[in-house]
């Protein structure tokens, strides 16, 4: 088990000269349940905002402004938070962007994440583009599983989504993710109009590898991207397959979220369906996020937030500020704000 790893900045251009030891960390749970809603033990930490692509759902047209190296959470901070809140209940981790394969010492990161006691599932969600180079080294550092989000599968329609993503490396993401093992593999297919042409060809995906594809409702958190085009309720998606298919009701496929899933008789994987928007489910939401920037989300939906950054110094000071977040975590999403200007890739998903 190592004692310390090393990690820091960003691939590319914007990378960051400065370097963060850190110290494997680990800690006993006492979990945290809100008064309106079941125990919150998952959490989502965004850990860059920057990005391969620039989909059309995730981000206006120009771009968001990246934060600077300063601005981003360290690896070493991350860390800390993730010791509170370990201690508070938090069991499932899952490490998200923008992209965070782009972050340089993300291999690192995952291995000292996987070392803290408490935790008894860590997942990453990734466009894929990069786990051919990156899948044996996440896999054996302790990462269990991966969601990779593709959402068309002909290369010219990928490529307007993405504005300009390659298809073929997508694809080959996936085949990554078989080879070195995780287990289960899910892929997030957004459903944007004019897609629904797809479903079956994402349905046929799941008869001979147990690949797990969830069809997501489209949520409309940032204004500036109502050119995204007309909402297409999960519920119509389902009803459209289940006309195509026999399908049958089965047990979700070990995780945590929101789908209901279904299999084709005889197929390897599963089709899911999330229904954020048509069938909220804020009543049996479990997850905080934490933005890249140091800020906590007790929900998707809303622009209130807190700055824990100031707090993660100070344990004692981060684990009260944690369990009154966890404490007032809402439910109804109709009585949320929507977020402050943020694009997706700047909240994490």
């Amino acid at each position: 088990m190592r004692d310390q790893v090393r990690a820091t900045g960003y691939t590319g251009e914007h990378a960051g000269p400065a370097k963060h030891e850190f110290s494997s960390v680990s800690g006993t749970s006492a979990s945290v349940t809100p008064a309106r809603g079941p125990r919150v033990d998952y959490v989502r930490l965004s850990i860059t905002d920057r990005c391969n692509l620039r989909c059309v759902y995730c981000m206006p047209p120009e771009g968001v402004p990246p934060r600077q190296h300063g601005e981003i959470l360290s690896y070493e901070e991350l860390l800390a938070f993730v010791r509170v809140a370990v201690s508070l209940g938090i069991d499932k981790v899952r490490i998200t962007g923008g992209e965070p394969l782009v972050r340089k010492g993300v291999v690192e990161f995952v291995g000292a994440l996987a070392q803290v006691e408490g935790i008894s599932d860590l997942s990453l969600t990734t466009n894929g583009l990069l786990l051919p180079a990156f899948a044996e080294r996440l896999h054996g550092a302790g990462l269990k599983r991966v969601n990779i989000s593709l959402d068309s599968l002909e290369s010219r329609r990928f490529a307007e989504i993405t504005r300009g993503g390659d298809l073929q490396r997508a694809l080959a993401g996936i085949d990554a993710a078989f080879a070195v093992g995780f287990n289960p593999v899910k892929l997030n297919v957004l459903l944007l109009a004019g897609v629904e042409d797809e479903a079956r060809a994402f349905a046929e995906l799941t008869r001979e590898r147990a690949l797990h594809v969830r069809f997501i409702e489209y949520m409309p958190l940032d204004r500036r991207l109502s050119h995204v085009g007309q909402f297409v309720p999960a519920p119509i998606m389902l009803a459209r397959l289940k006309e195509e298919f026999e399908l049958e009701a089965v047990d979700g496929v070990h995780g945590y979220g929101p789908a209901r899933y279904y299999r084709i008789p005889g197929a390897a994987g599963t089709l899911g369906f999330i229904a954020g928007v048509s069938e909220h489910f804020c009543a049996t939401c479990r997850r905080l996020r934490l933005t890249a920037d140091g800020h906590l989300k007790t929900c998707l939906f809303s622009g209130r937030e807190l700055d824990v950054r100031p707090l993660i110094g100070r344990p004692s000071e981060l684990r009260a500020a944690l369990v009154a977040a966890m404490r007032d975590k809402r439910y109804d999403r109709r009585a949320e704000t929507l977020p402050n200007g943020r694009a997706m890739s700047q909240i994490g998903g």
